[in-house]
């Protein structure tokens, strides 16, 4: 009889913390959106988000909230040598959150760290030669988004794409589109979305301009999008999200529908700021 009672009270403890730890923590992000944003953070922000001056003051202020959550949740380390300053935490919350201007909510849960590098760096990749050979290289990245709990970025390559904002290539936005789609559970270019019956229609959107995307790149056609984006369905995602925030009227000409989708799910419109 206490067995039972002991498991009972267990089993109603376990489902009180399923309940009550997500309410916590929405309360908890809560405040912390709420909390004054400095005068001089704002200033940085305006000086590497160009379009920030287009904002509305309501949607400046759901920003500020989201970067203050992911200061405040994320673990900002310089590698290389580098020392993480107020500009360099500013400029990738601050990019890193017009991702989450949909108001999802995640604020990207894998992740933990992110790590700074003051330029390109070198890594050991091992690629599969044969069933039993393996082939070790190194290769010379300017960002990475890892799965679990990590994403490695460039920090001159962040000053190259303030400083060039409308060529539609954004080392931010593209890792950090990784992690979105990683969210599922698996990372195969689709992110978790609103409604179950929104899957069909970006499976067919997307497929359909993945495989146009291929087709073009194959005979030398232009492409609003990079041609990294025929990588895999993966990357295609990456590199939709860094030209629907980069070159959204040129998205939307040449590729209505597959900016549709990108509209609805970020519930954004870009081209009312560039």
């Amino acid at each position: 009889m206490k067995k039972a009672v002991v498991f009972l009270l267990t089993i109603t403890v376990i489902i009180a913390l399923i309940w009550l730890v997500p309410a916590l923590i929405k309360l908890r992000r809560q405040a912390i959106k709420e909390k004054p944003f400095p005068l001089h953070w704002e200033v940085i922000i305006k000086q590497n988000l160009i379009f920030y001056k287009h904002f509305s003051p309501s949607l400046r202020k759901r920003l500020q909230g989201h970067v203050n959550v992911i200061l405040a949740e994320k673990q900002f380390v310089g590698c290389g040598g580098l020392q993480i300053t107020e500009e360099i935490k500013l400029t990738i919350a601050a990019i890193s959150a017009l991702l989450l201007l949909n108001e999802r909510g995640g604020y990207y849960p894998k992740l933990c760290e992110i790590l700074v590098y003051p330029s390109a760096y070198v890594v050991n990749q091992v690629s599969a030669v044969s069933n039993y050979v393996v082939q070790e290289s190194k290769v010379v990245r300017l960002g990475e988004s890892w799965s679990r709990d990590q994403i490695v970025l460039s920090w001159s390559q962040i000053k190259y794409d303030i400083e060039n904002w409308e060529d539609g290539h954004n080392v931010i936005l593209h890792e950090f589109a990784h992690q979105l789609d990683s969210e599922s559970g698996t990372v195969n270019g689709v992110p978790i979305l609103e409604q179950k019956s929104d899957y069909a229609s970006w499976a067919k959107v997307f497929t359909r301009e993945y495989q146009q995307l291929i087709k073009n790149v194959k005979r030398g056609a232009y492409t609003v999008m990079d041609e990294y984006g025929i990588t895999n369905p993966a990357e295609f995602f990456a590199v939709a999200t860094e030209t629907f925030f980069e070159k959204p009227r040129q998205m939307a000409q040449h590729h209505p529908l597959l900016y549709n989708q990108l509209k609805r799910y970020y519930k954004l419109e870009p081209r009312e700021w560039i």
